[in-house]
This record gives C-alpha cells, structure tokens and sequence, in this order.
C-alpha cells in the first residue's frame, strides 16, 4: 500500500527556514503532479505550493518569493523549501500526490500524515 512519508517540520523563529521533504514508501509506476498543502486551527486546508511531473509550479500567493517545491522524479520525492518564515505560517503540512501505483492501476490521490510546522514570533 502506497504512503507518502513526510519529514522536517517543528520549531522555528521568525524569519528562519525549513525543509520539508515527502517520498513514496513504495516503488511508484508513475507520479504526476504532486503539492503541499497546509492546515492552521480553525482554518481550511489550503494549497500552498505544486508542481506537475513536468516541472511547472504554482504557489500561494501568501508564499511566492518565500517558499520553492521541487521534486526529485527518480526518488518520487518532492521538497518544500520555505525561508523568511513568519508566524502566519504556522500550520500542519500535508503532502499531496496524484500518482499510480501499478501499471494496471488508475491515478489516484494520496496524502501525507502531516507535519507540524511552528513559527514564533
């Protein structure tokens, strides 16, 4: 069965960095677009950052110029890179794959347990 496995993440001060990194726990047949997502209490989960099998991103307006996804095609990992860190980012981090699995098996959504990221003030 197909997890994706996140890492990084915690206490930060303001204006810091953090990587957030996210791979496949099994051999993929094919991933396609992948993304972070985060979630702040009382809020909903939004998009931050995604990037397509091809290359292209897209970002949140609220992280353009801070935050950069990249992805590692042959390890099936993608990366968040977030620098100047403000506390208004304080959130879980959740991992987000479009991927199949097999060859015979259809493209399907998967997510990340989620990861606490703390940005003080």
């Amino acid at each position: 069965q197909v997890q994706l496995v996140e890492s990084g993440g915690g206490l930060v001060q303001a204006g810091g960095s953090q990587r957030l990194s996210c791979a496949a726990s099994v051999s993929i047949f094919r991933v396609n677009a992948m993304g972070w997502y985060r979630q702040a209490p009382g809020k909903q989960r939004e998009l931050v950052a995604a990037i397509t099998s091809g290359g292209s991103t897209n970002y949140a307006d609220s992280v353009k110029g801070r935050f950069t996804i990249s992805r590692d095609n042959a390890k099936n990992t993608v990366y968040l890179q977030m620098n100047l860190l403000k506390p208004e980012d304080t959130a879980v981090y959740y991992c987000n794959a479009n991927l199949r699995s097999s060859i015979i098996s259809r493209p399907m959504e998967y997510w990340g347990q989620g990861t606490q990221v703390t940005v003080s003030s």
